[in-house]
């Protein structure tokens, strides 16, 4: 029995999709970066603490994040997206 790979039949993202998704990944980044300095990270006493809650928080984290950069964020990743438009806009002229 031969099992055949199907190719996607979506066409590949355009360069304005990549950067964005770019944009929004470097927000989300900065985002968590954000939330860890204002503690939201820290495990509570209330809950028992221990050494698994606090490597699993970093997950919780970085989730919200990406979720704020996802849902529009601070505007961060709409500056970037556009400066690199402008970029790979002015390279091609």
């Amino acid at each position: 029995m031969k099992i055949s790979a199907t190719l996607p039949t979506s066409l590949p993202p355009s360069t304005a999709e990549k950067l964005k998704a770019a944009a929004v990944e470097l927000e989300a980044a900065f985002l968590a970066e954000m939330l860890k300095s204002s503690g939201l990270g820290e495990t509570s006493k209330s809950f028992g603490g221990g050494a698994g809650e606090d490597q699993f928080s970093s997950f919780l984290v970085k989730y919200q994040a990406r979720a704020l950069a996802e849902s529009g964020g601070v505007g961060l990743s709409e500056i970037l997206f556009q400066s690199m438009m402008e970029k790979t806009h002015g390279d091609k002229s």
